[in-house]
């Protein structure tokens, strides 16, 4: 058996049902975003077998993209769960013959309420396709299971029909990043969309810091004891004029026999890279990791003042997950 072949096949059959769907795009897609981006409650997505499974993805899609939506598993539905469905709802059904006995019923209740219903099927002459106010067709002629039994090439379908809905119902709402991070606020996702510079930066005490005018003793203390790997210069009224890394005190050491003779502005970077407090942390990140010589640290001044309130450590960023 050449597997390479096979799973060649499989993404040609899937490729082939997709366009065949694309090809079909009609007023009925627009008709079912409107209908759902109209909807005053939740939109019900319901299935039973493989479209079940499709059916539940499409409503987290939904849930995390700013569309109220539920699962609602279609064997429970007949058996008591069919009265979560509310007069004010919407109701999408999958089902790929269109003849799947609970969807149909399911539909029907749905009618019976005057609640309006959408449905994802691959045969316009099944009976969902008749019975529901909108009919979404998806003419998968055959599945990339060999036997032609096992749902593959039109669970895919009707889950980019899923995925294009939510989509559209996203533009639609004008859904932002940081609406989407409101509804993902763990994991990876969630911390780059949420987490500032100021969530992560070490300030009050734990922001090296010294004055201009501070020895070289005082410096070196500074930057031993705080852990940094930097401190942040300032001047009198706490204004950020400098920055001093463990690389600017071993290359001047190695430049000058007593580095106590110097000054700090003698070893100073006069005009060192900073970020402010309300920056998304990932976006610093991205300006500290992507240069030719990646940054460790960066100071974090007030946006307005310019006074120094932080320091961001690479090394904190990093144990975030970010």
């Amino acid at each position: 058996m050449d597997i390479l072949a096979s799973i060649n096949r499989t993404f040609e059959s899937e490729i082939t049902a997709l366009l065949a769907t694309q090809k079909i795009l009609d007023a009925s897609y627009v008709a079912a975003v409107n209908l759902i981006y109209k909807c005053e409650g939740k939109l019900i997505v319901t299935g039973l077998g493989k479209s079940g499974f499709i059916a539940q993805k499409i409503a987290a899609t939904m849930v995390s993209t700013g569309t109220q939506a539920i699962y609602l598993h279609a064997g429970e539905a007949i058996h008591g769960d069919v009265g979560i469905i509310q007069q004010n709802d919407v109701v999408l059904g999958i089902s790929k013959s269109g003849e799947t006995d609970e969807l149909i019923t399911i539909i029907n209740h749905a009618k019976h309420l005057s609640v309006p219903n959408i449905v994802i099927t691959c045969s316009h002459k099944s009976k969902l396709a008749k019975t529901a106010d909108i009919s979404l067709i998806t003419p998968v002629e055959s599945e990339a299971c060999p036997l032609g039994l096992a749902p593959t090439s039109s669970t895919t379908a009707a889950l980019l029909v899923g995925d294009a809905i939510s989509i559209a119902l996203m533009e639609l709402r004008n859904f932002s990043p940081d609406d989407f991070a409101s509804n993902h606020p763990g994991g990876t996702i969630g911390k780059r969309l949420l987490i500032s510079v100021a969530d992560v930066m070490r300030s009050g005490e734990n922001n090296p810091t010294i004055k201009i005018t501070d020895d070289i003793e005082r410096m070196l203390l500074e930057i031993s004891s705080k852990r940094c790997g930097a401190v942040a210069v300032v001047d009198d009224d706490e204004i950020l004029v400098g920055l001093i890394t463990d690389y600017d005190i071993r290359n001047i050491i190695g430049q000058q026999s007593n580095i106590f003779d110097l000054k700090i502005k003698d070893i100073m970077n006069p005009m060192p890279t900073y970020t402010v407090p309300n920056r998304k942390a990932s976006d610093a990140l991205v300006d500290m990791r992507d240069r030719k010589n990646p940054f460790l640290v960066l100071p974090v001044i007030d946006e307005i003042t310019h006074v120094s309130i932080g320091m961001l450590h690479l090394h904190d960023l990093v144990a975030l997950g970010l």
